[in-house]
């Protein structure tokens, strides 16, 4: 079994529709730290999911829920910490405005 820490999310601007931003291909994975930054200038929420494969994001599934980020705020979303994703599970996104969070995500892959 060999642990690789990874980039699980490289920095990036989190979009306005429902969007899978990593999955767990063929490896177990471990959220260490996932960050989200208001760059903008008003309020604006996060949603994030962590869906079983070949599911969808919803209710059932939901770990952080309409979290309001203030602008240049960086929360640091402890509820993901620890989490850890089977193969074919997946974190998927979603925020009340493009362009404004830049989210990222570090972890382990274990193989």
């Amino acid at each position: 079994m060999a642990v690789n820490p990874v980039n699980l999310i490289p920095p990036k601007q989190a979009e306005s529709a429902q969007t899978t931003q990593y999955t767990a291909t063929a490896v177990k994975a471990i959220i260490d730290k996932f960050t989200v930054t208001n760059t903008s200038a008003g309020n604006v929420t996060i949603s994030v999911n962590i869906v079983n494969f070949g599911g969808a994001a919803g209710d059932s599934n939901l770990i952080v829920d309409t979290r309001t980020v203030v602008p240049n705020e960086t929360y640091t979303c402890p509820e993901l910490v620890g989490q850890m994703l089977e193969a074919g599970q997946f974190i998927s996104t979603i925020a009340s405005a493009a362009t404004s969070l830049t989210i990222r995500a570090s972890g382990r892959e274990i193989s």
